[in-house]
């Protein structure tokens, strides 16, 4: 399951998160966010060939718990997990250089 296009319609629960199996990338951000959708073409390019690694794309706000418990406070935040444990993050991408550095970070992607 490659790159996301589109927010989940509901956010898993943290406990669904700490039970993924292999590599996911969590997207935290909002549709209307600028800095996400500025984003939006280096995390495509980056993921839409590694079939191997799983994307999820969690609209995020205030009140939202999974946010919250991985302490997202600017958008768009990237959390890098193998089985479920946090193996990277990157705040704000710029370029595919650090999207590429942060996946080298997850063993098997």
């Amino acid at each position: 399951m490659p790159y996301a296009a589109q927010h989940l319609a509901a956010a898993p629960t943290r406990a669904d998160v700490d039970r993924l199996p292999g590599a996911t990338v969590i997207e935290f951000g909002t549709p209307w966010c600028g800095h996400c959708q500025r984003a939006q073409p280096l995390i495509e390019a980056v993921l839409k060939d590694r079939a191997g690694v799983a994307h999820v794309k969690v609209e995020d706000g205030p009140g939202q718990r999974l946010g919250r418990s991985f302490g997202v406070k600017l958008w768009p935040t990237l959390v890098f997990l193998k089985d479920g444990q946090e193996m990277a993050r990157l705040v704000r991408p710029q370029g595919s250089g650090e999207l590429e550095q942060a996946l080298q970070q997850l063993p098997g992607a």
